[in-house]
């Protein structure tokens, strides 16, 4: 089954992928974006019935809900649709969203799913099987290049009807962490969007769900307005009649949209390092975790000498990470000792970690055979982002690279790359967090063996070692026993540490401020946008 969207045309409308948002900002989820109005509109005033928000990254990019990475729509998302099961915004557990209840042997190979009583999409036509088979058609083919491929290709076979309220879903092998996967799958209506014209109009920002929160109004670059739905009747109702979504790309504007006297908006994520102690001084809650967030360097392996391994390595040892965290993110963050961040329960320091060592990086450049190495490192304009890139140069320089920054709006970066055209060497943000926390599924983000960042960016997805790494990967996910599978995935992104195409140089805490007087129950994510579906009007 095609969406009738072929790869361009994802790619126009993902900017090519935006934070941890988009393929421009779909891959780089943690991307900028425009600079926004800090128009209101709808919804202005934080009352008991109106809440205000405010999120860092942009919001001209696509609302299909197999498809967009952006920060942006993918927290909106959670309030307008559900999936079979939802997670916990913090802990990742599943629990029965639009379905009645999770599977009760999560390692059998056939689950089968009851739709809600009285389920209703916010047009007011009834919850049905075919939607969901619509949604995990459109999910598991392989043409119509949606992120959630990625995501359950492997392991899910397919989703057949079994009445008009019940489903099941055929699994290719017992896999429980799939559960928790099924909150990607967005239950999608097949009347609204099982046509082409549909989809576009999903990509261009369009919603409609069967969660609490009913979309009221979009517009791109500047906000997206949303309304209580009076007929949900799903486990986690709205408590706010309206809430009013404000994109501001630029700090200095969100801090003074949440703070100050002429404050009108009551919660904000992507809060600036150096504005916690004022916002805290004001009377503002500043809670945050670290988790996934990270600066990444790309490299493109068919521009000599960074198809040479050790020309790779080399420019990770000379980074200064420690000076990187203590000037860039005032120590709100931690040198990378694995794909992973410390906190992930698959975790384990990789065996190649790239700790600061300028002789040692001179050493391998030397043995490459590379002198006089000139470098042009294109990076995105995300703020954090933009202040890190100085040490990165300043490192590479002292040990003899001459280093030129090339610092651009994130979405013309990945467009960039979206239209091969040749690159060094790329820094940019990512949190594939905001996805989920199993190992598989982060690794497969990043390293999946048909997914841009290996075939179109890196231009490494075909070589040997790549598609040794694939075959690990593959046989890490079918794994049974968790134990031995943890290790096998450990195992592997030991080759990954080592290859070092695509690979964090820092991982970083992600902040949100929140008014406590007016706002309770809000629960701080370390990825990026906002969950408010248990927040109360204090």
């Amino acid at each position: 089954m095609s969406d009738g969207l072929n790869r361009r045309t994802l790619l126009k409308y993902t900017g090519a992928l935006g934070a941890a948002g988009v393929i421009t900002t779909t891959l780089s989820a943690c991307g900028g974006g425009p600079k926004s109005t800090t128009d209101t509109g709808d919804g202005k005033g934080g009352t008991a019935d109106n809440l205000t928000v405010v999120i860092g990254y942009g919001n001209d990019q696509t609302w299909d809900p197999l498809m967009t990475a952006s920060a942006f729509a993918m927290a909106g998302n959670h309030h307008i649709y559900e999936g079979l099961l939802d997670t916990d915004p913090i802990t990742r557990k599943p629990y029965a969203a639009l379905a009645t209840e999770a599977p009760s042997d999560l390692n059998a190979t056939t689950w089968k799913f009851t739709l809600r009583d009285g389920a209703k999409w916010h047009d007011g036509k009834p919850v049905t099987a075919d939607d969901v088979v619509f949604t995990f058609e459109r999910a598991l083919d392989e043409n119509t290049q949606s992120l959630a491929y990625s995501f359950f290709s492997g392991w899910l076979k397919e989703v057949k009807k079994v009445d008009d309220k019940s489903v099941e879903l055929i699994l290719n092998f017992p896999f429980p962490d799939g559960a928790a996967r099924l909150t990607l799958a967005k239950i999608m209506p097949k009347h609204v969007f099982g046509t082409k014209k549909g989809l576009d109009d999903a990509i261009k920002g369009k919603a409609v769900g069967s969660g609490p929160y009913k979309q009221a109004s979009h517009t791109p670059k500047t906000n997206t307005t949303f309304e209580a739905f009076k007929d949900y009747n799903g486990p986690r109702k709205a408590n706010f009649k309206k809430m009013n979504w404000l994109t501001i790309v630029d700090g200095p504007a969100r801090v003074a949209k949440i703070s100050g006297g002429s404050a009108d908006a009551q919660i904000a994520d992507n809060i600036p390092y150096g504005d916690i102690a004022q916002l805290e001084k004001g009377g503002l809650t500043v809670e945050g975790g670290a988790g996934m967030n990270h600066l990444f360097l790309l490299f493109n392996t068919k521009h000599k000498p960074f198809d040479d391994v050790r020309v790779r390595q080399a420019l990770f040892y000379a980074i200064d990470t420690d000076k990187m965290i203590k000037a860039a993110l005032k120590g709100k963050g931690k040198a990378a000792t694995s794909f992973l961040n410390e906190a992930n329960p698959s975790y384990r320091k990789a065996k190649t970690v790239y700790a600061y060592d300028p002789e040692k990086a001179k050493k391998l450049l030397k043995d490459a055979g590379v002198s006089d190495l000139k470098v042009t490192l294109d990076g995105s304009n995300v703020t954090w982002i933009s202040e890190c890139l100085p040490t990165i140069k300043a490192s590479w320089d002292a040990i003899g690279v001459k280093t030129e920054l090339n610092i651009q709006e994130t979405g013309a970066l990945f467009t960039k790359l979206d239209q091969k055209k040749d690159f060094q060497v790329v820094a940019s943000a990512s949190n594939p967090n905001q996805f989920g926390l199993d190992a598989d599924l982060i690794m497969r983000y990043n390293y999946g063996p048909k997914n841009l960042w290996m075939t179109t960016y890196s231009r490494w997805g075909a070589s040997s070692d790549a598609k040794r790494l694939f075959k690990q990967m593959d046989a890490a996910t079918k794994e049974s026993d968790q134990e031995k599978k943890k290790q096998m995935t450990q195992d592997y992104i030991d080759v990954v540490a080592e290859n070092a195409v695509l690979y964090p140089v820092v991982h970083n805490e992600l902040l949100t401020a929140w008014d406590a007087k007016k706002l309770t129950g809000v629960k701080a994510q370390p990825y990026p946008g906002v969950n408010l579906l248990e927040a109360k009007p204090a």
